[in-house]
């Protein structure tokens, strides 16, 4: 069953083995794929402006359900008009269902068909997390795209416990599509773990339902690296070519890379703006580790080939790194706009080679530079 949310649409503009290049039409613009969503957890990108944001490229970014529920609460979301006005993006959104939150509250939380019953966080109130409420929170905040609630077991999970994780996300599935606002387009998780037969059979599940797209969710919770990479080679050509294709919570940009030549087209993590705030500049052949001593003296920008405000701004390593000892704001925003800006110029650079039918070549290009972004300083 094809998906009919109005507003919404998805063509795939150019192929090149399994990548694609495409287009994303929402009611706050079209978005070129494939793309990486900044993460704006609380409805901010930390440190970074809206505006600075879109300087590095994004034209959607991700907003959590779990933390904006709890605080400010929906409500105030809603009465500014939504999540777009309230934050000042005015671009594509996504909300994710929250559920990955609740359910990484080991202590706090129990599991039910029903949904989540969990205490907050942040002032031990009880709160209960079902589909429908999941819906009617992210249909509150306004998002472009909301996520569906599903069950994301460990790495590690045994089989009967993917089977029962893929099983009550299938129903629930069809609680959150019952109960979406009309107007929001909803993306089906698909689960599995890196069991490639019941990710492909909880594939064809979802395909069969009026999702606007499909997206991989239980990967990068403590599987081995090398398991995700084969079972993305897998399970990533396999999906609905009709809809977009999302991979949640992933990763380096070598991750990315690899992910993108299996078909996915959309992404999002905290890891380069968390990286950002640890001191870590992310470049092409490893990064920057700005406590490092070496760099005490180094007059030199972060990345020379890198065109961001930071390293075309005559700011130095040797400046950098004084900044992060001295716990000085500056160097946490100039590092996340500089993360980001990888990205954004990595996002660009494959969707060129898709086009150009050259993809192959620059994935074998940053798989021979090394785990970039990843392990081991420059």
């Amino acid at each position: 069953m094809k998906p009919s949310t109005p507003g919404y649409a998805f063509r795939v503009e150019a192929t090149c083995g399994a990548a694609r290049a495409g287009v994303l039409t929402t009611p706050h613009g079209e978005i070129q794929t494939p793309t990486f969503m900044p993460v704006g957890t609380q409805g901010s990108v930390k440190t970074l402006t809206p505006e600075e944001v879109a300087s590095t490229g994004a034209r959607i970014v991700l907003g959590n359900t779990y933390h904006l529920w709890l605080r400010p609460g929906c409500e105030v979301v809603a009465a500014h008009g939504g999540l777009h006005e309230f934050t000042r993006w005015p671009h594509g959104m996504l909300t994710d269902s929250g559920g990955y939150q609740a359910f990484s509250l080991a202590e706090r939380r129990t599991v039910s068909e029903e949904g989540f019953l969990f205490r907050s966080h942040l002032d031990g109130t009880r709160c209960h997390l079902s589909p429908e409420e999941a819906m009617r929170v992210q249909g509150a905040l306004g998002a472009d795209i909301a996520m569906q609630l599903d069950i994301c077991p460990p790495g590690g999970a045994s089989r009967p416990e993917l089977v029962a994780a893929v099983e009550r996300t299938t129903r629930w599935a069809r609680r959150c599509l019952a109960a979406k606002r009309t107007d929001q387009a909803l993306f089906g998780i698909v689960q599995g773990g890196t069991d490639v037969e019941l990710r492909l059979a909880h594939a064809a599940q979802l395909s069969e339902m009026p999702f606007d797209g499909l997206a991989l969710g239980g990967f990068s919770v403590g599987e081995p690296l090398e398991a995700m990479y084969q079972a993305l080679a897998e399970v990533g050509p396999a999906l609905d070519p009709e809809r977009p294709h999302y991979l949640m919570g992933v990763g380096t940009p070598k991750d990315l890379v690899e992910a993108i030549g299996c078909g996915v087209d959309m992404f999002d993590c905290v890891l380069p703006t968390r990286n950002a705030r640890n001191g870590q500049a992310l470049l092409r052949r490893g990064r920057v580790v700005l406590k490092q001593a070496r760099y005490r003296e180094d007059r030199a920008p972060l990345d020379d080939e890198c065109g961001c405000p930071c390293c075309t701004g005559g700011y130095t390593r040797s400046y950098l790194r004084h900044l992060f000892l001295a716990n000085e704001i500056l160097v946490l925003r100039l590092l996340s706009l500089h993360n980001l800006w990888l990205y954004g110029q990595l996002m660009r650079e494959a969707r060129e080679a898709i086009i150009a039918g050259t993809y192959e070549t620059f994935r074998s290009r940053w798989a021979a530079v090394g785990k970039a972004g990843e392990d081991g300083p420059e």
